[in-house]
């Protein structure tokens, strides 16, 4: 890359940029009408902060191979380099927030121009460049540097608040990334306030505790000079509270004298009593936040860390370069008319040319050609597909718990030669509870560099060293979707397909929702098995027991909740679902196959502790064949008993269950056929694919102005108007819909309360989930036809 050019320049170019990102948000409010009179909004004080270290990035410092998350509030300021660099049609900039323009938030699914992270909930914009660089490190062991990365960050100070930060600092699968540097915008301000006290000491320590190399930008070079000459200053600045600074902005440059010095040691006030009143209000906020030089350096020391992660403090003004600078309520202001106009004058700009791209012609248009053209992305390469088969040929002779199961095909699909070396498990310290550690035994645990191995459990053979595939976290769910999302987006950020599985205890998804919820906005894929589920794990206590699991599952985009009874069942859609990972992530995106349409997105697997007779799925396969079911099973339900009377000898009923629950419903179904009624037994492997499949259907009517079909997967299982039960081991409204999909009378059974500890009969019996009670249900739905 030619050499950087003068900080003249790239200040100049920084003016363009506060300009442009300004306008964005400007354009959005005060020009646009969205019909209902409701603020658009867009943070014009939040993006102006970082301008400054925006431009030396894109401008100065990155390369191709970087990957960048931004604070959500700068989100104006990525569009407007963006469109610099020519990555970003002019017509996008009239349509921040628009619906089909740019996102409120950088967004990698959503937005037009290229975004490595999404960002938008505070906290985990930032860890998600912390685990995708040690996803890269554990691609780099297994397959091969890729070109070397540098995994950027910023973020706002009061995004420092989340817990989730410091999680992911403290776990040791993100120490030792030299490779990542945090940028902490460090306004002092948050949305409702000036962040109290002076916190930067507190951050610093946590930061050093955390293994990290900590860098602060905090004076310009006007500070900088005077404390040569005063180093009384500098010590007064330092120990001013964020509050009692902050208030200087924006007062009568004579009324910021008063109260600077109001209290300062005598050398302070003697040294700025010959200080113009003007000078000094531009001395006392000239912060090394907007000093290009100084970020530039601060950034080129973190790169000489290559051992450790990097954090940049960088004291910046909220507002920088506004008329709004610094105001403690500018976090949702907007500029007036007036003041855009101002501002577009101070610019040099006029309103025919305002949206305008740097000149050609002139040094600092050259430049950005230059800097287009240096961080222009890679191609990928095309690497050999990964073929996932059908199935491990699983097979059990005696009960078995889907848990149980799902360790074992794990460990079959490891020895397949295609698929083993892909496969990469993680866990948040519940690997052996959930069943991975026969799977971790072959494969052994990641990290960087060998380490010794001092246990000597003949039961844990965990040898931890590069060959590894199992990366083993503390107890954090929030660390653990954050690393699963990372892992699933290698085939993007670092050229690899990797199929990532973790696993945690079920009730504790909710722990880790937000970052799920990121994960699989970012577009992340992956399977996720939440172990033991419901009230099964009857011992534990409602603490340790999960009902809104299956909910969660069904409702969250991009994510396909699969919930099976049987091991052959669980094989299939555990197999299928890698399969679908694989062919989404390769060159080319998702393909159809002989099911149907892969689906593009991350797999929930519901699984439990409660063995199951393998017995009455073998009858059924019998009866339906293998090709049939295995359709069947992958749309997400199959008639596992069928009334052996027929239709006229006598009342129907359906009973629906999922997962653990289906021997309660295979019992109440006999005990119904021997008092005359005609008794399904539906096993439901999937009710979010079974549900989905008869949205698309109802959808279709709708917009179509149509009568609906009845969806393929709802009919080859059910009878249309004949009453159905559902049993589930979660809350009862997860498949209550089914009565609506069938036009027929619908009880629902499920556990919709706090449960506590048992055995598992005692909770069944407790939530009306024992056999007597699906009995009842089924005549209660016979009676409401």
């Amino acid at each position: 890359m030619p050499h950087a050019p003068d900080h003249a320049l790239l200040d100049e170019i920084a003016q363009r940029v506060l300009w442009l990102s300004t306008r964005i948000v400007d354009a959005a409010n005060r020009e646009r009408d969205t019909g209902d009179g409701v603020k658009v909004g867009g943070h014009q004080a939040s993006s102006a902060s970082l301008v400054t270290t925006m431009t030396a990035l894109y401008f100065a410092h990155l390369e191709a191979p970087d990957r960048v998350s931004v604070k959500p509030h700068a989100s104006p300021v990525f569009h407007a380099i963006q469109y610099l660099l020519g990555n970003l049609d002019r017509s996008y900039l009239t349509r921040l927030r628009e619906y089909g323009g740019l996102q409120s938030y950088p967004s990698r699914t959503k937005d037009p121009d290229p975004v490595d992270f999404s960002t938008g909930s505070v906290g985990l914009g930032p860890a998600a460049p912390l685990f995708a660089a040690a996803a890269r490190r554990y691609v780099d062991a297994h397959f091969g540097p890729r070109p070397a990365s540098r995994f950027v960050a910023m973020l706002g100070d009061a995004e420092l608040d989340e817990g989730n930060i410091w999680e992911a600092l403290a776990d040791d699968a993100t120490t030792g990334l030299g490779n990542v540097m945090w940028i902490v915008d460090f306004n002092r301000q948050s949305l409702d306030r000036v962040i109290p006290g002076i916190r930067i000491e507190q951050w610093r320590s946590q930061f050093q505790a955390a293994g990290w190399h900590v860098v602060e930008v905090k004076y310009g070079p006007r500070l900088q000079k005077a404390y040569v000459a005063c180093p009384e200053l500098e010590t007064w600045i330092d120990v001013m509270p964020n509050e009692r600074y902050q208030a200087l902005f924006g007062l009568p440059p004579a009324e910021i004298r008063t109260r600077f010095v109001n209290g300062a040691p005598a050398a302070v006030a003697d040294f700025l009593a010959d200080v113009p009143d003007d000078e000094l209000a531009l001395l006392v906020t000239d912060l090394g936040g907007h000093d290009m030089g100084a970020m530039l350096e601060a950034f080129a020391q973190c790169d000489a860390e290559t051992s450790r992660p990097s954090v940049v403090f960088a004291y910046t003004v909220k507002g920088w370069g506004l008329p709004i600078a610094g105001n403690p309520r500018n976090h949702s202001a907007l500029l007036s008319g007036d003041q855009i106009d101002a501002l577009r004058a101070e610019t040099g700009l006029t309103t025919p040319d305002e949206w305008d791209r740097l000149d050609p012609t002139t040094p600092a248009g050259q430049w950005a050609g230059v800097r287009a053209e240096a961080l222009q992305k890679p191609v990928r390469t095309s690497r050999p597909a990964v073929v996932v088969p059908s199935s491990t040929d699983f097979r059990s002779g005696k009960p078995i718990s889907t848990q149980e199961a799902f360790g074992r095909i794990l460990v079959g699909l490891s020895r397949d030669e295609s698929v083993g070396k892909h496969l990469v498990t993680t866990a948040p310290d519940v690997a052996t509870s959930t069943n991975l550690a026969g799977f971790i035994n072959r494969a052994g645990v990641f990290a960087p560099t060998d380490r010794p191995r001092w246990s000597e459990d003949p039961m844990v053979k965990w040898h931890e060293g590069p060959t590894g595939q199992h990366i083993e976290l503390g107890i954090s769910e929030m660390n653990l979707f954050l690393l699963l999302g990372q892992l699933g987006l290698t085939w993007d950020l670092s050229d690899q397909v990797l199929l990532p599985v973790g696993t945690l205890y079920d009730p504790f998804v909710l722990r880790g929702l937000d970052a799920f919820i990121y994960s699989v906005y970012s577009g992340a894929r992956f399977v996720v098995a939440g172990t033991p589920s419901g009230v099964t794990l009857a011992p534990e206590g409602g603490a340790h027991q999960s009902t809104i699991t299956a909910s969660v599952g069904m409702e969250l985009p991009n994510v396909t909740l699969l919930e099976p009874a049987y091991g052959v069942a669980l094989d299939w859609l555990l197999c299928a679902a890698l399969g679908d990972i694989a062919a989404a992530a390769a060159p080319g995106g998702a393909k159809a196959d002989a099911v149907g349409k892969v689906e593009d997105g991350s797999y929930y697997f519901r699984l439990t502790t409660r063995p199951l007779d393998q017995a009455p799925f073998e009858a059924a396969r019998s009866r339906i064949g293998d090709a049939t079911l295995r359709r069947q099973v992958l749309s997400g339900a199959y008639r596992l008993v069928e009334s052996p009377r027929g239709d006229s000898d006598g009342p129907v009923v359906q009973i629906a269950a999922c997962g653990a629950t289906v021997p309660e419903a295979l019992l109440a179904a006999a005990e119904l056929e021997s008092e005359g009624v005609r008794a399904h037994v539906v096993d439901v492997t999937s009710v979010d694919r079974l549900y989905a499949a008869w949205q698309r259907t109802l959808r279709q009517g709708i917009r179509t102005a149509t009568t609906p079909s009845i969806a393929g997967a709802v009919r080859q299982a059910f009878d249309m108007n004949a009453p159905v039960v559902t049993v589930h081991d979660a809350s009862s409204h997860t498949m209550s819909w089914l009565g609506s999909a069938l036009a027929a009378p619908c009880v629902s059974l499920g556990v919709d309360s706090f449960g506590q500890s048992g055995t598992v009969a005692d909770l069944y019996r407790a939530h009306d989930l024992d056999s007597g009670s699906v009995v009842n249900a089924a005549l209660a739905a016979l009676a409401l036809r």
